[in-house]
């Protein structure tokens, strides 16, 4: 299951049951990913065990994108009741030090998300 085009067909859906079917899949996929956290992690509160490591970078990258689809549908993908692992691990993973300053700011990202949209809307129609 691939997330990440699942959350960007939220985006890109023409009608509410276009989006309805992405913001399944992609809830379906985080599922896959609060799975993948739980065994990797060992009850360490990164994917790589006590500190960051690449998978944490590599899908800690998409957390903005992540909240601004959340923010823009408002909803919450990663939640206590299905994704409870990988939400305390999203929060622990945006406040590392290592990591703060370098988080968009999920309104600024909104914001350059719909110049995104409606270019692509735009090019939809043409």
């Amino acid at each position: 299951m691939q997330w990440f085009p699942n959350l960007q067909g939220v985006a890109k859906a023409q009608t509410d049951e276009a989006r309805a079917a992405a913001l399944e899949q992609t809830s379906e996929g985080l599922s896959l990913l609060e799975d993948a956290f739980v065994k990797c992690s060992k009850g360490e509160p990164f994917f790589s065990g006590g500190s960051i490591g690449y998978l944490d970078i590599a899908l800690g990258c998409y957390l903005g994108w992540l909240r601004v689809s959340e923010k823009m549908n408002n909803i919450k993908l990663l939640n206590e009741e299905k994704t409870p692992n990988l939400l305390a691990w999203s929060e622990r993973f945006s406040a590392a030090d290592a990591v703060k300053d370098f988080m968009p700011e999920t309104d600024k990202l909104m914001e350059f998300a719909k110049i995104i949209m409606a270019r692509f809307k735009a090019a939809a129609s043409n």
